[in-house]
């Protein structure tokens, strides 16, 4: 490995090299830095003719051996509308594919339960990133390369060194071969870049793809595959009017981070607004969000009801009927829509009161009918309160500097680099509660485990604040029917006390939590957890 690398990072760290604020500068605001206006002409959306262009799917990604892919980054320049010049963009593609043809979407890896499956990850980006770096955040110095990338898998119970780790980059011209266990049950994961203080440009760019786990106990549920079967990547851009990318900023060139946006363009697998053909029967829509930091809320233009039988971590105990779900960067939605009754008619997918995704129901003499879904899916034993061995209180904070030029998040008012002070031992059960003194909601993360919700609970934050003690103003509420699964991102609410019930198993070493937020972890709401013996 070369020098510049996590043994670097951590020396430097000791030496405070990457904190601009001390506790003595902070004060807890909620302002953020706002984008200045674009440099030239941006890209409307609304002047764009919707639904011209056909949803692409994803190739499933092609093993050397037994269970082992080579799969590299490359820049491409690829079109997201008809009528949109070509954008650059960077992206996962399969290294043992015979196709040449480039495409946003990177492979589709399709695995199965305890199958262990190795992974070569070769990067052949340029050296020259095309987004503004904050060189400011931590890790992200004018003395590390500008372009660096690390694979994480968003959901997987492996090994530490394999994890992806912030720290672990490697440079344009390296590859890392990872080892992937898979001792988990079926699920929707997937994979990004996890770059320290850069992964919210190289996901932006466009690094991430999906891995769909498979188990006997799902098949034998019998529910839509083959093109029956779709996965869905949902994200948000902004774009110039010659089609490139948009990544907004501050206006300060020492610090042109912000803190959250909402791109103008919303794409589904590379395509901005496209239409998919269905045939009048039952489908399974595998969604992942893959936002910097855009929340989706999804629902059909007929207000027809569909049904969620998975999320993060794999099947629901039972299937929920719902006309609309939200769903925050990070977190997978698994959801069965029948169009059935739609024969020859067009559906739209809407987020909001914006239609995203338009579907072409055949029409066929004899729709196929529905398949009835059993009303128990999966047992999902509940962890009971009494096992938990510990208890910890991580309060989500914001501050900014006393001049209003730079603004940090925290958690429990520690930065990145400070020592490790949550520890949990192997195989030990745990509650983690999430005290959101922000004004956002936060999608939060932990590497390596699975977990239950067990409720959230509004609090009065001034008296947290000023006290340090928790006066609750409502009764605690429990999960809704679809946050009853195992989970890997929970919601936690402004003003609301999110509780999880973590067990801590498969292996001992450092790992990470954060927002998933992108914006977020990069300045610096993610801190370490190790697993211990």
């Amino acid at each position: 490995m070369p020098p510049t690398r996590r043994h670097f990072l951590q020396k430097a760290a000791a030496f405070g090299l990457f904190s601009r604020l001390s506790s003595g500068q902070m004060q807890h605001e909620t302002m953020a830095p706002i984008p200045v206006a674009p440099s030239k002409p941006l890209l409307h959306l609304l002047e764009l003719a919707p639904f011209v262009d056909e949803l692409e799917l994803p190739r499933r990604a092609q093993e050397h051996a037994s269970h082992r892919l080579r799969i590299g980054m490359r820049e491409v320049h690829v079109k997201v509308h008809r009528d949109v010049p070509s954008t650059r963009m960077w992206v996962y593609y399969d290294l043992l594919s015979n196709d040449s043809s480039e495409s946003a979407l990177a492979p589709l890896i399709d695995a199965r339960a305890n199958q262990p499956l190795q992974v070569e990850w070769v990067n052949q980006l340029p050296r020259q990133h095309f987004l503004p770096i904050d060189h400011s955040l931590h890790g992200c110095g004018r003395d590390v390369p500008d372009v660096r990338a690390i694979v994480h898998v968003h959901g997987a119970r492996v090994p530490s060194k394999y994890d992806g780790h912030p720290d672990d980059w490697f440079v344009p011209g390296e590859s890392l071969t990872c080892h992937y266990p898979l001792e988990q049950e079926a699920t929707a994961l997937w994979y990004h870049d996890h770059a320290m203080g850069l992964n919210r440009l190289n996901v932006y760019a466009g690094l991430f793809g999906m891995m769909l786990v498979r188990d006997k106990e799902e098949e034998a549920l019998h529910l839509p595959c083959g093109k029956f079967e779709v996965p869905l990547i949902f994200y948000d851009r902004n774009f110039f009017a010659d089609g490139q990318f948009y990544y907004p900023d501050s206006g300060d060139p020492e610090h042109p981070w912000v803190s959250e946006f909402a791109g103008d363009a919303i794409l589904i697998n590379g395509k901005i607004r496209p239409y998919f053909a269905v045939e009048p029967r039952l489908y399974r829509f595998r969604i992942v969000n893959a936002a910097n930091s855009r929340f989706f809320n999804v629902s059909l233009s007929n207000k027809q009801p569909f049904q969620q039988i998975g999320s993060d971590q794999g099947l629901l105990p039972a299937a929920v009927e719902l006309t609309t779900v939200t769903f925050a960067p990070g977190e997978r939605l698994d959801l069965l829509v029948d169009f059935s009754r739609a024969s020859g008619q067009t559906v739209h997918l809407r987020n909001g009161a914006f239609d995203i995704l338009q579907f072409r129901v055949g029409n066929t003499s004899a729709p196929v009918p529905a398949n009835e879904v059993q009303k128990k899916i999966r047992t999902i034993q509940r962890i009971p309160e009494s096992s938990a061995i510990a208890t910890r209180t991580i309060t989500l904070n914001e501050y900014q500097d006393k001049v209003g030029n730079s603004m940090e998040m925290l958690l429990n008012r520690k930065h990145w680099h400070e020592p490790t002070t949550e520890k949990p031992r192997l195989n030990t059960i745990e509650i983690w509660e999430f005290v959101n003194l922000t004004e956002d909601v936060h999608p939060m993360h932990l590497h390596l485990v699975r977990f239950q919700l067990l409720d959230r609970r509004v609090f009065e934050p001034f008296d947290y604040l000023m006290h340090k003690q928790l006066k609750f103003i409502s009764a605690a509420e429990p999960p809704k029917a679809n946050e009853l699964g195992w989970k890997d991102v929970i919601q936690c609410p402004p003003g609301m006390i999110t509780r999880i019930i973590v067990k801590f198993e498969g292996y001992t070493g450092e790992y990470l939590y954060h927002c998933h937020i992108l914006e977020h972890e990069a300045n610096d709401m993610m801190r370490p957890f190790e697993v211990i013996a």
